[in-house]
């Protein structure tokens, strides 16, 4: 990776935690845990903590164990970042958006032993989970992964001029 792209991922992890923690700094002052502000009928902030991952699984790992579990999927998800060419910036935009997210929950699950979450979406007939920004920005990120890897990335793969570029 060259440094120009370093810098810009970097900033792009800082901007997702950073954005993450102030908005879960807002819920917790503002709102008392389990209150809920309907905003649409199917979307309502609704304050809540998660002592499991996401949609609360493995939450019977405890605090340290969780830690760990993320921790080591993070380092797996940095090592696939560093490896990644230069030239398939939009898979270097998914991971650090998954990394920003990552962190973002890393630090409320080893400050506060849970991570904050606060958008509920449901309907009369379906309930989903509720997640926060770093849950949002690690799905999305995710996808983003997925469509570049098997959808946009596949004729740049043929190009020969690409495989091995670092250059911007």
């Amino acid at each position: 990776m060259n440094t120009r792209l370093i810098v810009w991922n970097l900033a792009l992890v800082v901007i997702a935690v950073v954005l993450d923690q102030v908005v879960k700094a807002i819920v917790v002052a503002t709102m008392p845990l389990g209150s809920a502000i309907e905003i649409l009928p199917f979307l309502a902030l609704y304050h809540a903590r998660n002592t499991g991952i996401a949609f609360s699984m493995f939450a019977g790992l405890g605090d340290v164990g969780l830690s760990l579990l993320a921790a080591a999927v993070l380092a797996v998800v940095l090592f696939l970042w560093w490896k990644t060419p230069a030239w398939r910036r939009l898979t270097h935009f998914g991971l650090a958006i998954i990394v920003g997210g990552a962190i973002g929950n890393l630090i409320d699950r080893v400050s506060l032993g849970y991570v904050v979450d606060y958008v509920y979406f449901h309907t009369p007939a379906f309930d989903f989970a509720v997640f926060n920004l770093a849950d949002a920005f690690i799905t999305v990120g995710a996808v983003i992964l997925l469509v570049d890897e098997f959808i946009l990335a596949g004729g740049a793969r043929a190009r020969p001029d690409k495989a091995g570029s670092d250059v911007d």
